[in-house]
């Protein structure tokens, strides 16, 4: 099982979208045959393959095995991946491009798309993908914001600057800092 797959057909999108089927996929977290995911659902098993059926036609279950009972096939299933993301190109981008203004939203949209899309394409099937992911909060005062960016702009040019040559493997790296939406318990 992937840990994403990604979804850029129309066809994949409209086949999960549906509530009953994302509730189907859920179950399918673990191989199961229709007849226990019906049970867990409380559905018949006949509604429950009508489901799966355009899950895996879609590509997003997959069978994993079959076994016999009572002298009839029940095929096992099991979703593709342990996550689903839609591609933004699903829709398609409206409108021109924003400028490149690196400072706005419309820069940092942009920014998250393409790494959703690069990490989607990562052969998840290598022994080891070398990665990081940071995250965390800093606080600054309104009156130091541009010296926040300064510092950050420096240090992040520091790093490209040593490691921006052209021997070794390629890492791409993304920084996002936008402010953090209120929290409401």
């Amino acid at each position: 099982m992937r840990d994403v797959l990604h979804i850029e057909e129309i066809e994949q999108a409209e086949a999960l979208l549906k509530p009953q089927r994302i509730e189907v996929l859920r179950q399918l977290a673990e191989p199961r045959t229709c007849t226990e995911v019906g049970g867990r659902l409380g559905q018949t098993a006949q509604r429950v393959y009508y489901h799966v059926k355009k899950l895996v036609e879609a590509g997003l279950v997959e069978q994993v095995s079959e076994r016999r009972v009572r002298g009839i096939s029940e095929g096992i299933y099991q979703a593709r991946a342990r996550s689903y993301w839609l591609s933004p190109r699903l829709v398609g981008r409206l409108g021109l491009r924003r400028t490149q203004d690196e400072l706005s939203l419309g820069y940092l949209l942009d920014l998250m798309e393409e790494v959703q899309s690069d990490i989607a394409a990562l052969d998840r099937t290598a022994p080891e993908l070398p990665s990081i992911g940071v995250s965390g909060e800093i606080r600054v005062p309104p009156e130091r914001r541009q010296e926040f960016v300064n510092d950050l702009r420096e240090v992040l040019q520091d790093l490209f600057t040593r490691y921006g040559g052209a021997e070794g493997d390629a890492f791409k790296l993304a920084v996002a800092c936008y402010p953090k939406g209120e929290t409401h318990v």
